[in-house]
This record gives structure tokens, sequence and C-alpha cells, in this order.
């Protein structure tokens, strides 16, 4: 199912340069380097300096009208001047949003099973329990800050990265693709399919803008705030060149880079352990857009019910108002553009698994009645020598299985250090060479070096 995009076919199909997303060497830590080719490099905010659009060999989609070539530099490096969400708020009033849109994005990869090890108590960061995990923690946080600017409450809730998305594709959390209602039932529908994922990876951010590009143009141009959640940024490998840039980024910068032709926001919060180094990246320095869509916040591990909470908040939200009012400026709020991204989403995952019942093993069958009688002068039923044999054979197997799951499946003695694409793991001394999965022997694309 992830082998191809989910699109209508169409004519109006996005055309994107394909020169390669270089980075000047002081800007960017290695492994990126210079490379031959880079885009016009994002400056400092000058007062009443201005700037001309992108070159024709970086250009992406429709060129802005004679009039727009020349626009204020305030759009692509927002302040972060508020001190309260009172401010923001009215800061969101003042700038004329009546109403915002929210769209959210799960990220279901694989690394959250181990990027909760410092955060999370070694739980994986999708674990339903008592209390809320990162991912509910962060829709409960911007749900409930953005409900009062959502007039239909209807949230377009998607996931990525499974099994069955890998990063080409999305799911909706519901089949008929229909929205939930506020964020209580965003939460909700969320732990009723957490049980009934496969997390797979890698991770890209490009097919969930691309869907909430469309959904925007169908939309006829209304203001969008697109939320992902993920667990780290989006998947560099080992096999990437220096100086180069994965399909992962690559396909994640054209997306963001073509969003900021509509009137979307796009806030990525992470969770967990990090790493954030190419998040941070991001959020200040993706190039060639119309004004500045993009910003990344990560959620701090003590991060309270309280003041905490308000202060996140107001870090994830504070650059709407100048966003939402760039989009008016631009002349890019209102009707559809006609040269949109017609993604379709994927069903939720079923997946046809029977259902096991562990607390019956190795254990005396019930008397056919039903009912055991424990009055006095009664016992239960001895197990059997047979019985205690399977039991101790069981016992021993469950132990050596433990420690297999911990060591490399090839050479059985190093520790699983090296992650594929396809979720399965060895150490970096046997995987590094592999061109074929040992376990479900698909080709090796993605290499990821676990800590």
């Amino acid at each position: 199912m992830g082998g191809k995009f989910s699109k209508r076919p169409s004519s109006r199909q996005p055309s994107y340069g394909s020169s390669s997303y270089s980075r000047s060497h002081h800007q960017y830590p290695p492994p990126y380097a210079q490379p031959s080719q880079e885009y016009a490099p994002q400056q400092h905010y000058v007062p009443q300096q201005h700037y001309a659009p992108p070159p024709p060999p970086h250009s992406y989609g429709r060129q802005a009208p004679e009039s727009k070539k020349r626009l204020e530099r305030k759009y692509s490096k927002i302040d972060d001047d508020y001190n309260s969400l009172e401010q923001v708020t009215d800061a969101l009033a003042r700038a004329g949003l009546e109403s915002s849109n929210l769209i959210v994005g799960i990220d279901f990869t694989k690394s959250n099973e181990w990027t909760g090890a410092r955060s999370f108590q070694r739980r994986s960061l999708h674990h339903i329990g008592d209390q809320q995990n990162p991912y509910e923690h962060a829709i409960s946080i911007i749900g409930k800050t953005l409900s009062s600017f959502d007039e239909d409450n209807l949230i377009p809730c998607f996931g990525f990265g499974d099994a069955s998305t890998h990063d080409q594709e999305v799911f909706s959390f519901y089949p008929d693709d229909r929205s939930c209602s506020g964020f209580e039932e965003v939460l909700g529908r969320y732990k009723e399919l957490v049980p009934n994922l496969r997390l797979a990876g890698p991770t890209s951010f490009g097919p969930i803008i691309e869907m909430a590009i469309t959904i925007v143009e169908q939309s006829g141009g209304q203001y969008h705030v697109l939320l992902i959640i993920a667990d780290g940024q989006v998947t560099r490998s080992v096999d990437t060149d220096h100086g180069q840039l994965s399909p992962q980024e690559k396909k994640t910068i054209e997306a963001i880079v073509k969003a900021s032709e509509y009137p979307l926001s796009i806030i990525l919060v992470g969770v967990g352990d990090g790493p954030w180094d190419m998040m941070k990246e991001f959020d200040d320095n993706i190039p060639a857009r119309a004004f500045d869509n993009f910003q990344a916040k990560i959620m701090s591990k003590n991060v309270d019910r309280s003041r905490k909470e308000a202060e996140f908040a107001l870090s994830a939200l504070m650059e709407i108002p100048s966003q939402y009012k760039a989009t008016l400026e631009l002349n890019i709020l209102g009707p559809s553009r006609g040269k949109g991204i017609d993604r379709i989403s994927l069903p939720p995952p079923q997946y046809s698994t029977p259902k096991t019942s562990r607390s019956s093993s190795f254990r005396p069958s019930a008397p056919s009645s039903g009912r055991h009688d424990t009055t006095a002068g009664s016992a239960p039923p001895a197990a059997s020598a047979s019985d205690n044999h399977v039991l101790a054979l069981f016992l021993a197997f469950s132990l050596s299985s433990f420690d297999l799951l911990h060591v490399c499946p090839i050479c059985l003695t190093d520790p699983k250090d090296m992650a594929f694409g396809c979720g399965h793991q060895t150490c970096c001394g046997c995987g590094q060479d592999l061109e074929l999965c040992p376990i479900c022997r698909s080709t090796i694309q993605t290499r990821i070096k676990l800590y």
C-alpha cells in the first residue's frame, strides 16, 4: 500500500525543481556540506529591505504577479514578541482571524518504541495507559487553545509512517474519511486506533503536508493550521552522501515550500527524546517561500498541567497572527488556486490478527459444570508430570527469547543498534553491508543508527 502515492489522476500535478537543496556550511552543521547548487540564502530581517523571488531553476508552482515580486522581508522571519496566551489571542483577533481550521497528523513510525527511553519511562510514546502519553498531551494543549477559533469544530485527522503508509501515504482516522468533532473525539479515536497499528517507517512529513494542501484547496482557500506531532526528525540514513539530502528530507522541503503558496500554517511538535537538530533547521532556514509558514517546537518532558502548558501553547502559536496576516497581504487567502496536490488518504489499516488467550495457557481445565468447589476437604487437581515438564520448557524458551529480542539476529552476540526502513533491527557490524532485510527479505533503502 505504501508503494505508490494515493493521488487522483490530474493534469495539474505540481512541478518541483530537480536541483538539490543545499545549505551553506556556516548555517548547517555536518553532514550537510556545500553542494554545487544552492537556494538563494535566507537573510536576517532588515527594516524596509525587500527581496526578489527565487531564480527560475528553483521555481515552485505558480509564479507571483509582478506586483508581488518584491515582498517585504517581514514574512520571512516573524518575531516571537508575545509574552502571554492572551496576547496571542488578541493578535489573532486584530489580524482579522475569525476562524481557524485545525488539521492533525500523527507520526506512527517504529522509532516511537524507543524514543521515550528518557522522557517516557522507557515506554512507547504511543503507550495507552491511565495517564496521557506525549501525543495525547500535545493534542489536548493545542486543541484546547485553537478550539475557540474553530467554528464547526471539525478536525481532519491522519496518521503516517505505519506499515500501511510508510513515507508515501497517509491514512484517515475514519474509513469514510470524515473529520473528528472536537479534540476530545480526536483523543478517543486515537486510543481506538493505536492498538491495531503496526509501527514502521521511514519518516517523511511530505505526504501529510500534501494532504493538508488538498484540504485547503477543497475548502475554497480557507485558512488552516496543520499540527504535526512526531517523535523526531525526517529520516536521514547512513547511506545518504555527504552534502546531500535524503529522499525524505527533500520531499519534506518541497512540500513546505509548496504549502507557502496557500493559507496554511504548519506547526511541528516534537515529543520524546529526539534528536531535534534537523527539526530546528527546518524551522528557521528553509528558503524560497512566499512567507514563513513552518515552525517546530519541542515539548518538554516536564510539561505540567498548569503554567508550563500555557507557555508551550504560546510558543507553538505565537507566530500564527503574523502568518495569517501574511496570507491576507499576499492575496493567497480565498478562492481555490487551481494548482493543488490532489491527494487521497487511505482508510485506517485493518490487520487480521487472531485473538489468543494467554491466560489459559498451561492451566488445568475447569470442570465441565463451569464451577470450582472450594469447600473443605477438596483440593484443586494436581498438575501432571507432563504439565510441569511443558511449563519448564516454556519458561526456559521465554527467557531465551527475551535475550534474543535485544541481540542481533545474525551474529547473536552484539546488541541491536541499527534499524532499517521496514522496522527490523541488527547490529551495525552485520547490517551495514546487507542489501536485504534478514527478517522480511525486503530491500534495504534506509539505515538508522540507534543509540
